[in-house]
């Protein structure tokens, strides 16, 4: 279940309430002069009503008559309202064949069928949250990127969530062909550049700073994440060092103490986190960059495992410590260094929902459901009407 996390209003049903016509309904008519015509009874499957009162117009232009029904009344017999109820019900985790049993409880039968195509199109009519389509006029300094998998027809499917990292909102839900460095900078640079992006806020995987680096985007790598990887490196080595040393050490003239103090001092630098750090960090490299490489089927040796910890931690240093410098003009830091946001927006809105069934049959209901559970999730103050979706 979402936890009562989406704030979803149901579509309202009022038989006394109609729109004003403004333009005649047919393609080929632009007519805006009409004549009532008469009314009619029209039979609607609702939770409230099982009749209401549909209007017929004339067009005085094309001389053609057309319908006009109440509010939370379309063509279909079904309401509005009901096919809100069960979006609502399926996105709050039912299946398809529970929300037509919870329907049926409540006096409006509506098949599981039905359901699924009402859950479809109302995810169709989604704004943005494609790669294509993102909100038009929306701008921000930073995107958050991430990726996850769900199971699609027997097959793992690798799906992309972009956000915007300032505000928590949900830009773009995409397949991805591969989770490397070249797909990655083909599905976010375009969606950068349309938002303005300068910064890349992500994990630390390879692949998205080989991403960044070729889309132009500044990056800061999740400092929780960096965090945990340094360590457990760091307990594994100093529990080698402690208890099999291999003598690789010695051959650079250093000892298991001063090791095992530099591990240390890199665990201090990690928490601290400041930029002017980078220094220690290349000295620290330094003192083990002799270590030579292992031959091949050869295990790489202590000293060179501590080799490629202090290069890859001087090397991500800028990367880790760039919300310490990216300020607003007040000073004041405008990223938290996490890749939260992207994070949060993957388990509330795809992995919450997905985590109570077997797999999706199709690749479009898994984008599907997504972007309307995270478009759902992206009017979390106002709330969502659920009218604005459902036809």
């Amino acid at each position: 279940m979402l936890k009562m996390r989406l704030n979803l209003i149901l579509p309202v049903v009022d038989p006394d309430q109609f729109q004003p016509v403004a333009v005649c309904p047919y393609a080929a008519c632009s007519g805006r002069h009409f004549k009532p015509h008469q009314e009619v009874a029209k039979a609607v499957r609702d939770s409230h009503y099982e009749q209401v009162r549909a209007r017929r117009y004339r067009c005085l232009k094309c001389q053609r008559t057309f319908r006009v029904y109440p509010q939370g009344i379309q063509a279909s017999q079904v309401s509005q309202r009901v096919k809100g109820i069960a979006v609502m019900l399926y996105l709050l985790g039912l299946s398809y064949g529970a929300v037509e049993l919870m329907t049926e409880a409540l006096g409006v039968y509506y098949s599981k069928t039905s359901v699924y195509q009402a859950v479809q199109a109302a995810a169709q009519a989604v704004p943005g949250l494609k790669r294509s389509q993102i909100v038009e006029g929306y701008r921000t300094p930073a995107i958050g990127g991430d990726l996850t998998w769900v199971r699609c027809n027997g097959k793992w499917l690798p799906i992309g969530v972009i956000v915007d990292p300032l505000q928590g909102l949900v830009l773009s839900i995409d397949p991805l062909a591969g989770e490397d460095a070249q797909s990655l900078q083909e599905w976010m640079a375009p969606i950068a550049a349309q938002v303005g992006a300068q910064v890349l806020v992500s994990d630390d995987a390879d692949a998205f700073k080989h991403a960044a680096d070729q889309s132009g985007l500044q990056q800061q790598v999740c400092k929780n994440h960096v965090v945990r990887n340094t360590e457990q490196l760091i307990t594994s080595l100093s529990a080698a060092l402690q208890n099999h040393p291999d003598g690789s050490l010695r051959r650079l003239n250093l000892s298991a103490d001063q090791a095992l103090a530099d591990l240390k001092r890199l665990g201090e630098a990690i928490h601290s986190r400041q930029p002017q750090e980078q220094m220690e960090m290349q000295a620290l490299y330094e003192r083990y960059a002799a270590a030579p490489a292992p031959k091949p089927g050869q295990s790489a040796s202590l000293a060179y495992r501590l080799r490629n910890l202090f290069l890859d931690r001087w090397n991500l240093w800028p990367r880790l410590t760039f919300y310490r410098t990216w300020t607003d003009p007040q000073g004041q830091p405008i990223l938290d260094g996490t890749n939260n946001a992207d994070e949060r927006a993957i388990g509330w809105w795809v992995k919450e929902r997905y985590r109570s069934m077997r797999g999706y049959k199709r690749e479009k209901s898994v984008l599907n459901v997504s972007r309307l559970i995270a478009y759902c999730g992206n009017h979390l103050q106002q709330g969502l009407d659920l009218a604005t979706l459902v036809a």
